[in-house]
């Protein structure tokens, strides 16, 4: 194998084109718009720049956010003191700066549109509006709007969520989380260098339903809209059953990313899922499992290994998690309240968004220190008398 060619250049392609090109693979990447926006926060947790310090070690601008407010119907809000900072990229700039680690690493950058890729015995033949161009090997790194319908996961309107925000002028240190009634998503607030990134997301609802809901949140919270600018985009975002059949890898290929429909389905977060995905195909690519069916197999065991498995249990989860009901109340309002009342519950929410605690683990860990957090709370509201001693 010595020309890789990649078909996108987001986060995940921009990654693997390094990752190949520093490993001394000819490596040619095509994308249509090459760094720009979308309407997410851009944040990164504890968990991706811990594995990969350059996305923290870096001049290109950034927020360290240390707090976060969390807020539910009937539930009031909660901040929540980050110990392990999220940082905030403009998705434009975080985008840029891959693209530039590749392009000194030795990947050849094409802005062009891909409009068909063709097997043809043992090489690929990628055809795009300025040419055509033959390859050993592709990687799928095309978005969730993948117009090549033969490679990459293949979304169904149950596997998606959409996505969409304004870019509003204005400044805060914290991120805002808003859960809303009747939905499987939320708002959120991300502060970003010079402006603060406001959206929701949001499954089994109109975008144009989507759109009003926030538009009312900016009311209310009297953000100012003028010079705003919006965005809109969609997000993978797998049924439990779609995980099982998942394509993302076949015959001289292999999916990474928003293409392979590796997004966490109960948050959208996809950034550190993409870089892991991308990671992974190039280490399997410049492995020494020889045949390329052997190195396909292989990448598929890795994803499920590392992150898939727990994103398809986060699948099974997440209609509980927005829709569901714990002591007479709403998860969301319970969250909230938990975790304002249960420094042990916080403890758990802060591991979230860091990136440490799986979903695997979630439940056992939950009720494992479930006696604890309720006596937490009960001490909170002052029922000292009622429970003399501590529970569990």
């Amino acid at each position: 194998m010595k020309r890789v060619a990649i078909l996108g250049g987001g986060p995940a392609g921009a990654f693997a084109a390094e990752q190949l090109a520093s490993a001394g693979l000819e490596v040619l990447l095509f994308d249509e718009k090459l760094a720009w926006e979308k309407p997410c926060g851009g944040g990164l947790t504890y968990k991706a720049y811990s594995q990969y310090p350059f996305l923290i070690n870096n001049a290109t601008p950034k927020r360290f956010v240390t707090e976060t407010v969390l807020a539910a119907p009937k539930a009031g809000e909660v901040s929540l003191k980050l110990d392990d900072p999220l940082l905030i990229y403009s998705r434009l700039d975080l985008n840029r700066m891959l693209l530039e680690r590749a392009e000194q690493a030795g990947a050849q950058i094409e802005k062009t549109r891909v409009s068909e890729m063709t097997w043809q015995g043992s090489r690929w033949r990628v055809r795009t509006t300025s040419g055509t161009a033959d390859a050993d090997f592709c990687i799928v790194a095309t978005g969730a709007r993948n117009p090549l319908r033969n490679v990459g996961t293949q979304l169904t309107s149950d596997d998606t969520m959409a996505a969409l925000g304004y870019y509003v002028p204005g400044e805060q240190a914290k991120i805002d989380i808003q859960f809303l009634p009747h939905l499987e998503g939320y708002i959120w607030i991300f502060p970003r260098c010079g402006h603060l990134s406001v959206g929701i997301c949001g499954k089994g609802e109109p975008a144009s339903s989507l759109r009003k809901r926030l538009e009312r949140y900016i009311s209310e919270r009297g953000l100012s809209m003028q010079g705003a600018r919006f965005y809109s985009h969609l997000l993978p975002s797998l049924h439990s059953t779609s995980w099982r059949d998942n394509r993302v890898a076949g015959e001289g290929w292999m999916a990474v990313g928003d293409a392979a429909g590796l997004v966490d389905p109960i948050t959208g977060e996809g950034l550190y899922y993409a870089i892991r995905s991308a990671d992974l195909a190039a280490r399997t690519l410049l492995s020494e499992v020889s045949g390329l069916a052997e190195k396909v197999g292989q990448y598929r065991r890795l994803l499920q290994r590392d992150f898939a498995s727990d994103l398809e249990f986060g699948s099974r989860l997440a209609k509980r998690i927005f829709h569901g009901n714990f002591l007479f109340g709403s998860v969301p309002a319970r969250m909230v309240q938990f975790t304002r009342r249960s420094p042990r519950f916080s403890a758990v929410i802060q591991d979230l968004f860091a990136g440490r605690q799986s979903y695997a683990e979630l439940k056992r860990r939950l009720l494992k220190n479930l006696n604890g957090s309720l006596y937490e709370i009960a001490m909170g509201l002052g029922f000292s008398r009622l429970v003399p001693r501590k529970a569990g």
